[in-house]
C-alpha cells in the first residue's frame, strides 16, 4: 500500500507541472479575461460563484462527483498522426492523444448538431472530449458497442453524504440500480436527476440514455451551452466546465485535456484506449488503515498509599450557560409548499408559441409568500415544445410576492399532451404539475388565389392548375395538413370514380390526394386531366381546423369537325357545273 501511494504522489508531482503550463497555454491562447498564478491556478477572482456557474450539488450534471485527475504528457503530438496510422496507436505520449473512434464519433457529432441549434455557444468537441477523458477516461477506453451504448456500466460512487454530496434517489434506481441514493452513470457521468431534464437522443434510436456515448455526448453539449455562454470566450468556458462539477482542481484538469486535444489527436479502435488511474477519491479516507503491532504490556508499578481526602469545599454558584444561537434559516428553508399562481390553460398549435406563462408562488405552511426561492421548471413527457430558447428546464427566482414566472413555452411539431413540473430547489417538496396541449396545425380559411374558371375539352387537361391559401385568425397557415378529393356531389362526398382526375408517380388516375401548405400558406394542386365523361364536378379541398372550399369543374364535348371533300368529289362537281 506504501509504495503504490508513494507512486501516485510522484506521479501526482509531475501532473501538477503539466497541468500549470498547460492552463498557462490555455490562457495565453485564448480571450485576455483569465488569469492564472505561478503555477497555472486561476485566482479565486476568477473563480466564479455557484450562483454564476450555475452549480452547486443539485445543480452540477455530475453532482459534483469523483473523476480521474490524471493530467496529459507534457508533449502533445503536433500535428495529428496521419490516417494510415490511426488504428495504430503510437508509442510514448501519443498513445494518449487516441480517442476511440465511436467515442471520437460521437464528441463531433454532437459539436456539429449543437453548431446548428445553439450556434452562439461555439462549443469545440475537443472540450467533450476533455470532459469525457477527465469523466471516465473515454468510456473506458471505448469499451461501448457499435451503437455507442457502454459494454459494462459506468457508475461513480454512492451519494450518501459519507465523503461525498448527499443526493437521495430520484430515479427508483432506473439508471444507477440504487433505490436509496444517486450515482453518477454513463460516460458523461450524469446524476439521474440531471439527466432526467438534460437527457438527449444522439443516436436517434427514440431513446435518452446516460449510457449512451452519443445520448451522453449531446446532452452534456446542451448542458454546457445551457445558460447561452460562449465557449470562444474563456470566461464562456470556465463557467461551463465549473457548472459541470464545481472544483477548480476539475476545471484546470479538464483545461489541460482542452488543450492537448486541440494540438491533435486521432482514431484508435474501440477498447483499446488508455484507461486513468487516479481518481480525485483515491485519498478521500476510505481506505481501511492497516492494523498496530500492539505494544509489549507494561509491568503494573505498585500502588501509592492512598492520600487522606481533602474536607469537600462548600457548594459553587452555577455559572449561567451560553445559549446556543438559533441558525436563521434560509428562504427556501421556509418553503411549505408550491401554488399554482394563476396560470391559464396551456394550449398551442404546434410550431406555435403559448400565449400563457406558468406562474408559481412559493409559501410558507401558513400561507405566506417566500422572495428569493429558486423555482425549477422542467418539461416532462414524450413532447418537442420547449421553453424560449430550446431548453426543456428553467430555474427561475420568486420575487417579492413570491411568484416566480417561467419562460414562455414553445410548441413542437408532435401534438398531445406533456407536464411541466415545478420543485423547489435544495427541498424535498412535493412538486406542482401544470398540464400542456400541443395541437394540430389549423386553418379556418380557405380561398383560391384566382378566380379563373376550370374548364376543360373530354378526354384533355385542365390548362389552370388550383391555388389556394390557407390562413387561421387571419394569419398564414403553413404547414397544415389538407385534402383534395374529386367528390359525387355536394351532398355526397364519397370519391367520384368518373370524370377530372389528378395523376399519380406512375401516371395513373387518383382522384384524392394529401397535401400540406408550404410556409407561406399556400396549396397548389398538381395539374388536373378529364376523361371522356362530359359533365359538371366538383373538387373539394379539406384542412386540419376545418377549413374547407369548394372548386366547381367543367368538362365540355370535344368539338366535331365537318370532313372536307375529296379531290374526286371536288372534280366532279365542277364537271357537272
Amino acid at each position: 500500500m506504501s509504495a503504490h501511494f508513494g507512486t501516485r504522489l510522484r506521479k501526482g508531482a509531475v501532473n501538477t507541472t503539466v497541468a500549470a503550463l498547460a492552463v498557462a497555454a490555455l490562457a495565453a491562447s485564448q480571450a485576455p479575461d483569465v488569469t492564472a498564478d505561478g503555477h497555472g491556478r486561476q485566482t479565486a477572482a476568477d473563480t466564479p460563484s455557484s450562483a454564476e456557474s450555475g452549480s452547486g450539488t443539485g445543480d452540477s450534471a455530475t453532482g459534483n462527483s469523483p473523476y480521474y485527475t490524471d493530467l496529459p504528457p507534457l508533449k502533445s503530438p503536433n500535428p495529428a498522426p496521419s490516417e494510415s496510422s490511426a488504428t495504430t496507436p503510437a508509442a510514448g505520449g501519443t498513445t494518449e492523444a487516441g480517442i476511440p473512434a465511436t467515442v471520437l464519433d460521437a464528441y463531433k457529432k454532437a459539436e456539429a448538431e449543437l453548431a446548428q441549434s445553439k450556434p452562439g455557444c461555439n462549443l469545440p468537441w475537443q472540450l467533450l472530449a476533455a470532459i469525457g477523458k477527465v469523466e471516465s477516461g473515454q468510456a473506458r477506453g471505448g469499451n461501448v458497442t457499435a451503437d455507442g451504448t457502454t459494454i459494462s456500466p459506468i457508475l461513480g460512487p454512492i451519494l450518501n453524504g459519507v465523503g461525498f454530496a448527499n443526493i437521495s434517489d430520484t430515479d427508483n434506481g432506473a439508471y444507477d440500480g440504487d433505490s436509496t441514493y444517486d450515482r453518477a452513470v454513463g460516460p458523461m457521468q450524469f446524476i439521474p436527476s440531471t439527466w432526467a431534464w438534460a437527457g438527449r437522443d444522439g443516436n436517434a434510436d427514440g431513446k435518452k440514455d446516460p449510457n449512451n456515448i452519443y445520448d451522453a455526448a449531446l446532452a452534456a453539449g446542451h448542458y454546457l451551452c445551457r445558460y447561452d455562454w460562449d465557449m470562444s470566450a474563456t470566461s464562456g468556458m470556465r463557467s461551463a466546465i465549473l457548472s459541470y462539477n464545481n472544483s477548480t482542481d476539475y476545471l484546470n484538469t479538464v483545461l489541460s485535456w482542452l488543450e492537448y486535444y486541440r494540438k491533435g489527436t486521432h482514431e484508435i479502435p474501440d477498447g483499446t484506449g488508455t484507461v486513468p488511474d487516479n481518481r480525485s477519491d483515491d485519498d478521500s479516507g476510505y481506505t481501511p488503515a492497516s492494523p498496530s503491532t500492539p505494544s509489549t504490556p507494561s509491568t503494573p508499578s505498585t500502588p501509592s498509599t492512598p492520600s487522606t481526602p481533602d474536607k469537600p469545599s462548600g457548594p459553587t454558584t452555577p455559572s449561567t450557560p451560553t445559549p446556543t444561537p438559533t441558525p436563521t434559516p434560509t428562504p427556501t428553508d421556509t418553503v411549505g409548499h408550491l401554488e399554482d399562481a394563476g396560470t391559464a390553460s396551456l394550449t398551442a398549435m404546434a410550431g406555435d408559441a403559448f400565449t400563457d406563462r406558468i406562474s408559481t408562488r412559493a409559501e410558507t405552511a401558513a400561507g405566506k409568500a417566500v422572495a428569493k426561492v429558486r423555482i425549477r421548471f422542467t418539461i416532462v413527457g414524450d413532447t418537442d415544445a420547449t421553453f424560449t430558447g430550446g431548453e426543456s428546464v428553467a430555474t427561475v427566482v420568486t420575487g417579492a410576492t413570491g411568484i416566480a414566472l417561467a419562460p414562455a413555452l414553445q410548441a413542437g411539431e408532435k401534438t398531445g399532451g406533456f407536464t411541466v413540473r415545478a420543485t423547489v430547489v435544495g427541498r424535498t417538496l412535493s412538486a406542482l404539475d401544470y398540464k400542456a396541449t400541443v395541437t394540430a396545425r389549423a386553418a379556418d380559411t380557405l380561398a383560391r388565389t384566382s378566380g379563373t374558371t376550370l374548364t376543360c375539352t373530354a378526354g384533355g387537361e385542365f390548362a389552370d392548375l388550383v391555388e389556394v391559401k390557407a390562413t387561421y385568425k387571419g394569419a398564414v397557415a403553413d404547414k397544415v395538413a389538407a385534402t383534395a378529393t374529386l367528390i359525387k356531389s355536394a351532398d355526397d362526398t364519397t370519391t367520384n370514380d368518373k370524370g377530372p382526375y389528378f395523376k399519380d408517380a406512375a401516371g395513373n388516375p387518383v382522384r384524392a390526394l394529401d397535401l400540406q401548405t408550404d410556409a407561406n400558406g399556400l396549396l397548389q394542386l398538381p395539374k388536373l386531366y378529364a376523361d371522356d365523361t362530359v359533365g359538371a364536378y366538383l373538387l373539394r379541398i379539406t384542412t386540419t381546423g376545418g377549413a374547407t372550399l369548394t372548386v366547381e369543374l367543367t368538362v365540355t364535348a370535344a368539338a366535331t369537325t365537318t370532313p372536307s371533300p375529296t379531290p374526286s368529289e371536288s372534280g366532279s362537281t365542277t364537271a357537272d357545273s
